[in-house]
């Protein structure tokens, strides 16, 4: 079940490659996340000192009054992946023109997990392009069932 998307990372990005990765959260984060609160929108992922760590994620707290008053919900949280694959994201991130960004947050076996992908950005043609295609789809729908 998928608890939040990033919608625009399929519009914005061509992606290559996925991971499934888990993610170190506190015990009011994960409450927050099943209940569909939070944001992918502008989160990244990146490497540092073979750890993997996702910047820009927004979590509100679960509930305002019981949250540590040092809390914040913008902060760098750490992504849980083994060394062979915190290895080949690494390389990913440091050939130009790709990115690492989180598709979506969803719950597997009572786990959150964190589905990213390495992705080039798109062009403003492309993005044209995906509008006139995706357009042209919703006519011929409408036109069959009408």
């Amino acid at each position: 079940m998928r608890l939040i998307e990033n919608r625009k990372a399929y519009f914005n990005y061509e992606v290559l490659e996925k991971f499934e990765a888990g993610l170190k959260l506190l015990g009011f984060e994960v409450k927050s996340l099943k209940g569909g609160q939070g944001s992918l929108s502008g989160a990244y992922i990146i490497v540092r000192g073979g750890e993997a760590f996702i910047v820009g994620m927004h979590i509100p707290p679960y509930q305002v009054k019981n949250t540590p008053g040092d809390y914040d919900p913008n902060r760098v949280r750490k992504l849980l992946l083994n060394r062979k694959e915190i290895s080949e994201i690494a390389g990913y991130e440091k050939k130009k023109g790709l990115t690492i960004v989180p598709i979506s947050v969803y719950n597997k076996a009572g786990k959150v997990k964190l589905e990213i992908a390495v992705a080039r950005g798109k062009k403003k043609y492309d993005k044209r392009q995906a509008i006139k295609k995706r357009d042209t789809e919703r006519d011929i729908g409408r036109k069959l069932r009408g």
